[in-house]
C-alpha cells in the first residue's frame, strides 16, 4: 500500500513539474544555441601570438610576452594556455583574462631555466567563452619555436660596469687602487737625460760605446684563462643548478670583464682528457665564441686528471697567464693528490683555484642541537666545513691563489680577485 502511495505521489509531481522542467531545458538549449552562434559565427574572433627573446639566460628570469586581440563585438572571457617547454615540468600553466570588444592586451610571464640546452615551446591555445559562459571556442596558434638557453649573459651584463672606472660599490664589488705596473720590453734607445738609470743596458752600451737604455711599455693585454673541471665533482647541485653551471656563469662574467679591461680571454675544459678549448684573444667576437663554447659543455663521471691539464698548459701556453681553475675538493686527500700538479703549474703561471663552500652544511652546523643524533650530525657537518677551509689555507701556503665561497657568490668573488691581481701587478 505504501509503495502504491509513493508511486502515485511521484507521478503527480512529475506531471506538475514537467512543464517547468521542459521550459527550463528549452531556455538552456536556447541560451546554449545563442552562445554557440555568437562565439562560432566569427572565424577569427581572437588573435594571439607569443613573443620570445632570441635566447634565454640560464638561472635568470626571462620574460615571455603574449599579445591578444578581441575581434568580437562583445566582451569575452579567455583562458590562455601556453605549451611551455617540458624542462619546466608545468603541465597546468595557464591563466584567465577578460577582453572588451576590439581590445588589445599585452601581458607577460617569467620563466627561470635551470639548465642549458634547447627548449621547445609548443602551440599557444586560447579558449574564448561566450557571453553566457556555456560555450568555449578554442583558438590554436602554431607558435612552435626552439629557444636556446645560454649561460647567464644577464649576470654578465650586471657585472660589466666593473670594467670601467667607477665609484659604485654594489653587491660586494670593489674598486681597487693599482699598485705598481706590469711592463713589456719595447726597444733599446740611446740614453737621454731623464731616463731611468735602472734601465741601462750595459751590454748594448759596451758594443756601441755609448750609454743605451731599455725602453718599456705598459703591458695591458695579458692572457687569462678560465679552466673548468668537467669531472664528477662538478655535478653536485645547489639551488637547482649544478656547480658546473655556476662555474660557467662565473667564467662568462669574468671573461667579459677581462676583455673590457684589455686582457685576452680564453677557455679550457678538462676531466680525464682535455675538452673543448678556446685560445685567449681580444678580438671583437671572442665573447660570442666563448658563449657558444660554454653553451654546449657538459660534465661527466670520470675523475679529473690534473696531470693532463699541466701537460696541456706547458705545450699550449707560452707566456705567463692567469689560470682560474674552477674545481671542487670535498676533502684534503683529493686536494693533496692534485697538489703536485698545481704547484708545477704555479711555477710558470699565476694559478687561482676556485673551490665551492657548502653553505648549507655551514648553516646546518651552526644551528643548536638538542638530541644526541643531532649533535653527531652537526659535528660531522662542522668537520666538512673545517676541511674545506683547511684546503684553502693549504693551497695558499703553497703559493696558490684560492677562492672559497658559496656558489651564488662565485661571480662577485672571482671578479674581485681578478681586479685585485691586476691592481697588484701580479700579471
Amino acid at each position: 500500500m505504501a509503495i502504491i502511495a509513493l508511486v502515485f505521489f511521484l507521478s503527480y509531481w512529475f506531471w506538475v513539474l514537467y512543464p517547468f522542467a521542459l521550459f527550463f531545458a528549452f531556455m538552456l538549449l536556447a541560451l546554449f544555441a545563442v552562445d554557440f552562434l555568437l562565439v562560432f559565427r566569427k572565424k577569427a574572433g581572437i588573435s594571439g601570438n607569443r613573443r620570445l627573446p632570441e635566447k634565454f639566460s640560464n638561472s635568470d628570469e626571462n620574460e615571455v610576452g603574449i599579445s591578444l586581440v578581441n575581434n568580437y563585438r562583445f566582451s569575452v572571457r579567455l583562458f590562455v594556455l601556453d605549451e611551455i617547454p617540458e624542462q619546466f615540468q608545468k603541465r597546468d600553466f595557464g591563466y584567465f583574462t577578460y577582453l572588451a570588444s576590439s581590445e588589445t592586451q599585452e601581458s607577460s610571464y617569467l620563466l627561470s631555466p635551470k639548465q642549458r640546452g634547447e627548449y621547445r615551446f609548443g602551440s599557444l591555445h586560447i579558449f574564448a567563452y561566450g557571453p553566457m559562459g556555456l560555450v568555449a571556442k578554442r583558438y590554436s596558434f602554431d607558435a612552435s619555436r626552439l629557444v636556446k638557453v645560454y649561460p647567464s649573459f644577464l649576470q654578465m651584463r650586471r657585472y660589466e660596469f666593473l670594467a670601467f672606472i667607477t665609484l659604485k660599490r654594489e653587491h660586494g664589488l670593489k674598486k681597487l687602487r693599482k699598485f705598481g705596473q706590469s711592463r713589456e720590453f719595447e726597444q733599446i734607445k740611446p740614453y737621454v737625460s731623464g731616463d731611468d738609470v735602472r734601465n741601462l743596458n750595459w751590454k748594448a752600451a759596451a758594443k756601441s760605446g755609448k750609454l743605451m737604455t731599455n725602453h718599456f711599455q705598459e703591458e695591458k693585454s695579458q692572457p687569462v684563462y678560465s679552466i673548468i673541471d668537467l669531472g664528477r665533482v662538478m655535478k653536485i647541485p645547489f639551488d637547482g643548478l649544478s656547480l658546473l653551471d655556476y662555474a660557467i656563469n662565473s667564467s662568462l662574467a669574468f671573461s667579459n670583464i677581462a676583455l673590457k679591461n684589455g686582457d685576452k680571454a680564453g677557455l679550457a675544459t678538462f676531466s680525464n682528457q682535455i675538452g673543448p678549448t678556446c685560445e685567449a684573444h681580444q678580438r671583437p667576437t671572442q665573447l660570442l665564441t666563448l658563449m657558444e663554447l660554454l653553451y654546449s659543455i657538459k660534465t661527466g663521471f670520470p675523475e679529473s686528471d690534473f696531470g693532463m691539464l699541466y701537460s696541456w698548459a706547458r705545450k699550449k701556453l707560452g707566456q705567463k697567464c692567469l689560470l682560474i681553475i674552477y674545481t671542487n675538493f670535498e676533502h684534503s686527500g683529493a686536494m693533496k693528490r692534485q697538489l703536485p700538479f698545481l704547484k708545477a703549474l704555479s711555477k710558470y703561471h699565476l694559478v687561482l683555484v676556485v673551490i665551492f663552500e657548502n653553505y648549507l652544511l655551514d648553516n646546518f652546523s651552526g644551528q643548536p642541537a638538542s638530541t644526541l643524533s643531532g649533535i653527531v650530525e652537526k659535528t660531522i657537518a662542522a668537520k666538512f666545513v673545517y676541511d674545506k677551509r683547511l684546503i684553502a689555507k693549504d693551497l695558499n701556503r703553497h703559493g696558490i691563489q684560492t677562492i672559497l665561497c658559496a656558489p651564488q657568490d662565485l661571480s662577485v668573488q672571482t671578479i674581485n680577485k681578478y681586479m685585485e691581481i691586476k691592481a697588484k701587478g701580479l700579471i
